[in-house]
């Protein structure tokens, strides 16, 4: 997979980035990467499929909501040294987009560690912005409200798009859009995988 523009587009907005064939290289990049340290995970079809939970846990403090009791995980990741999280979207013109409904994932990318990881599949790439932030509404948050069983319109609705609706259960409740590295964050590196990782 040819990541040369997005890579020149994150690289001129300051964030670091490394790609990698297949995510058994990236998960021992991450493990190279990421020793004796407390790490906190968001919530990621593509950090579970990756196995990384399971990889970094025997030389590290991990914590992670899907792992362990919810409150408690969320919290103590939020004041973690790593955090990892994936993306809903990278646009080929260098902004990240996440949506999120809690507000952990968003909260751990804007501030509070000393690196943050984003790791992304090739399926991830948009041409630009717009193109991101529609995948991020109409593909990753459908996707993932059904995989959580949410009665939301989005997730039984065929095809699964928006419907920007009022459900309690409604997962997707904001938006981040990255466009440098954060300054409350020490580092903030960019993974991209050449392979379809999560949604």
């Amino acid at each position: 997979m040819d990541f040369t523009n997005v890579t020149k587009a994150l690289t001129a907005r300051g964030f670091k980035v490394s790609s990698f064939e297949t995510a058994k290289e990236a998960a021992e990049y991450l493990n190279t990467q990421i020793d004796g340290a407390t790490v906190g995970f968001g919530g990621s079809v593509t950090l579970d499929t990756m196995g990384l939970y399971d990889r970094l846990s025997a030389d590290n403090t991990l914590f992670w909501h899907w792992k362990q009791p919810a409150d408690e995980a969320r919290a103590a990741a939020a004041h973690a040294q790593v955090y990892l999280t994936s993306a809903n979207a990278i646009a080929e013109t260098g902004e990240i987009v996440n949506i999120d409904g809690s507000g952990n994932r968003l909260a751990s990318m804007l501030y509070g560690h000393e690196a943050l990881y984003i790791v992304a599949g090739v399926n991830k790439l948009t041409p630009d912005l717009p193109a991101a932030l529609d995948r991020a509404r109409n593909i990753a948050a459908p996707r993932n409200a059904r995989r959580l069983n949410c009665k939301t319109p989005c997730a039984l609705s065929e095809p699964m798009r928006c419907h920007d609706c009022h459900s309690p259960a409604r997962i997707c409740k904001g938006f981040c859009v990255l466009t440098r590295p954060m300054g409350g964050v020490g580092r903030t590196e960019v993974l991209l995988i050449g392979e379809t990782l999560g949604y």
